[in-house]
């Protein structure tokens, strides 16, 4: 793989040489930092010793929150999915009282 091709990201005072798309550079950018706030936040609250537990405790947190959200996601889509069933439903009943008078 060529230079071009591979980032380098700091998480928890190392670094990583990553390979990846030039297309996606600024995500992987990103998600190393907010990984790497993650993992420092744990590491300053003292609970977790060890750069191994608190990587295993960032990635718990973060996928706790990912399952979460996509949770939110779906009883909000379900939601919604409901409500446009309704509307529908009145315009139907609507325009089927319309078209009988």
């Amino acid at each position: 793989m060529t230079q071009s091709n591979t980032v380098t990201v700091h998480i928890l005072d190392k670094e990583y040489c990553i390979a990846c798309p030039q297309d996606e550079r600024a995500n992987l950018e990103s998600a190393a930092r907010y990984l790497d706030g993650k993992m420092r936040e744990i590491r300053t609250s003292g609970k977790v010793i060890g750069a191994d537990r608190v990587a295993v405790m960032a990635a718990l947190n973060i996928t706790h929150d990912l399952l979460h959200k996509q949770q939110r996601l779906d009883q909000d889509a379900n939601s919604t999915r409901h409500q446009v069933r309704d509307l529908l439903d009145r315009v139907d009943q609507a325009l089927a009282d319309d078209s009988a008078s």
